[in-house]
Formats: structure tokens, C-alpha cells, sequence
């Protein structure tokens, strides 16, 4: 937890401010960190409790923002599913400490312009 002035901010809410995840889009991203390999959308609908649109929809909000990767694979009788998996943890952290910068950036001013 982080104290600035009069609030506290607990690092959930970094992530979710940093990124503009809502709490399912949160809860998937959190999900998708702790698995090491890349998973489909029904599957992670069924290890997460949620239904599979609703995972579409995060997961696709989840893409848009760079935090996700998803590749295609082929099956064996033709046709193919999408998988996914988070981005690199590093690379993850190095976009998250670019916002907080641009928003230590833009509060430095606000300050000095005030």
C-alpha cells in the first residue's frame, strides 16, 4: 500500500487505474499472471467460474491494451482456436512504471502551474 497525503493506495488499484481494467478485465489479467502456459477461452471460462462471452469480452479488452498475447493453433481435424497468455511479467512492469511516470509528469506541473 502506497500513502499519498489523505488516501491510501493499495497496488490493486494501480493496476486497475494504470491499465483501465474493470473488475472482470482485473480478475482475468491477475488469472492469466499466475499461468505459465496459454489457455482458450472456454477453458479459462471454466477454471475462473465465468462464462465464455464474458471472457471474450475481458480478453479482448485485455489485447487492446497490450497486456495479453493470442496466438492461433491449428487442430488436427482442421479448423483452429485462439489461446492466450499474459505478456511478459517485465514488460508488464516496465509499460506500468511509463504511466505512473507520465502521471508523476503531469501532477509535477499541475503543481508548478497551480
Amino acid at each position: 500500500m502506497i500513502s499519498f497525503a489523505c488516501k491510501q493506495i493499495h497496488f490493486k488499484d494501480l493496476l486497475h487505474c494504470s491499465f483501465n481494467l474493470n473488475k472482470t478485465e482485473y480478475d482475468l489479467f491477475t488469472f492469466l499472471l499466475t499461468k505459465d502456459e496459454s489457455l482458450c477461452v472456454s477453458t479459462i471460462g471454466e477454471m475462473t467460474g465465468k462464462d465464455r462471452t464474458t471472457v471474450q469480452k475481458a480478453i479482448k479488452k485485455l489485447i487492446f491494451q497490450d497486456l495479453v498475447l493470442k496466438h492461433q493453433v491449428n487442430l488436427e481435424n482442421g479448423g483452429y482456436t485462439f489461446v492466450y497468455k499474459i505478456k511478459d511479467k517485465e514488460v508488464l512492469r516496465n509499460k506500468m512504471l511509463d504511466i505512473v511516470q507520465t502521471w508523476h509528469t503531469q501532477v509535477v506541473n499541475s503543481v508548478k502551474n497551480w
